[in-house]
């Protein structure tokens, strides 16, 4: 760390972080993640609202489901309606009337979709580089562009042409208010060549500097304001030695916690989610940014991530798909024109006891948007039980067990057993 960054905050004692049980030969845990907006148990599904709502939903029935904080989008909201106005406003859950903790994302990752013009999809199975590193999608235009300073993008907005730094990225999210900011950083995809990715986590490791001393110096000078906790993101993609470098590099700066980010190998994810838990400060938690289907769930939580967010669960109901412990399926299906049962036998959900799946077929093949809004809430509270019910496993002792039942039964491969 270089000697002009400062080695910590008075006012980092504000927010916190507590571990609690562990689970006899993983890196899982359990913990309290103290903000100033209430506390988080982990491990915790953090529910994504990019723009300041989870899509579909309203935050009266985000709680509801159990979500413990929300996630949301620098990028997003600086463009629209515009950080400054979130802070009228007395910050992202006032704005949004959500009283619980919030996170905001960087928008380090939609640096990479503009830039590469893949937009929200990250491949998490090439793992052989391919192509030229400054490469675009088929048919897309590039609409970033990296310098070691920061970054040019075009709002796919309306095209007007914006700047981000570190600086101008912390004093966005310190507008937007949340109790939990990541540094700004550059996400590298799986197919860059490993010379651009030793140049891109170096660029990373002088953001995250730049963050931290801008974020310290804006504490100062926002007077009244609750302290907000800035997180490190760990980059390096399939990289053991980088990987453990960006670790290294960042746990020794002043971060309250940390963000493992970057596309990952599906099947590397834990070993590599454990390559970073082996490294970074067991007082601190661990953010792992993207996932919600239930064997990345478990892997995630056995190597030692606290808290996890992925869009999937509203991104999927749209398209009229719902989670079951049988697996996921498509309520499109002629099947269930006539099926007065609801979506999952036994969930405690306000969609499964008060809808069934006939009703919400005829409301997708109506295009009617309250199909979005009742699949996205059975989607969440899924997802959210699912992870409550691991953490309470790990304090019983019978996380393996509920690990094996769960996948055993969720991939299983069988059709939709339930109903007509």
């Amino acid at each position: 760390m270089s000697a002009d960054v400062p080695s910590s905050h008075p006012r980092q004692g504000e927010f916190g972080f507590t571990v609690g049980a562990r689970l006899d030969g993983t890196r899982a845990r359990t913990g309290v993640i103290r903000t100033p907006h209430g506390e988080i148990a982990t491990p915790a599904f953090i529910a994504v609202g990019t723009k300041a709502t989870v899509k579909a939903v309203t935050p009266e029935a985000v709680a509801d489901f159990g979500a413990q904080a929300v996630l949301a989008n620098a990028y997003h909201l600086y463009l629209q309606p515009g950080s400054d106005v979130l802070d009228a406003a007395g910050g992202l859950g006032r704005f949004m009337n959500w009283p619980g903790p919030t996170f905001t994302d960087s928008g380090g990752f939609q640096v990479m979709s503009l830039g590469s013009g893949f937009k929200k999809v990250i491949d998490m199975k090439a793992t052989t580089p391919s192509g030229s590193d400054d490469a675009v999608a088929p048919g897309k235009e590039r609409l970033a562009n990296v310098d070691d300073d920061g970054v040019w993008f075009k709002s796919h907005l309306n095209g007007d042409v914006h700047r981000f730094t570190p600086e101008v990225s912390m004093n966005v999210q310190h507008e937007i208010g949340a109790d939990i900011m990541f540094a700004f950083d550059e996400l590298t995809t799986l197919h860059n060549s490993r010379a651009y990715q030793e140049e891109s986590l170096e660029r990373t490791r002088l953001w995250a500097e730049r963050c931290i001393t801008e974020h310290f110096r804006l504490t100062d000078t926002r007077v009244g304001k609750e302290y907000q906790g800035l997180f490190g993101v760990i980059q390096g993609a399939q990289y053991e030695d980088l990987r453990r470098k960006a670790c290294r590099d960042l746990a020794a700066m002043p971060f309250d916690g940390f963000g493992i980010g970057g596309a990952l190998e599906k099947e590397n994810l834990g070993t590599i989610v454990g390559w970073c838990a082996d490294e970074l400060p067991e007082d601190k938690p661990r953010h792992l940014l993207g996932i919600s289907e239930p064997d990345d769930i478990f892997t995630a939580i056995e190597n030692g991530a606290d808290t996890f967010d992925c869009v999937s669960p509203t991104r999927v109901a749209r398209n009229s798909a719902f989670y079951t412990q049988h697996g996921r399926f498509n309520l499109s299906g002629q099947r269930y024109k006539l099926d007065f049962t609801p979506l999952q036998a036994g969930c405690d959900c306000y969609t499964c006891t008060h809808y069934t799946r006939a009703y919400i077929h005829h409301l997708h093949k109506a295009k009617e948007l309250l199909s979005h809004t009742l699949i996205s809430i059975h989607n969440e509270r899924f997802v959210v039980r699912l992870v409550d019910e691991a953490r309470a496993a790990i304090e019983t002792g019978t996380f393996f067990e509920l690990k094996e039942r769960v996948l055993g039964e969720y991939y299983a491969g069988n059709p939709d057993p339930q109903g007509a």
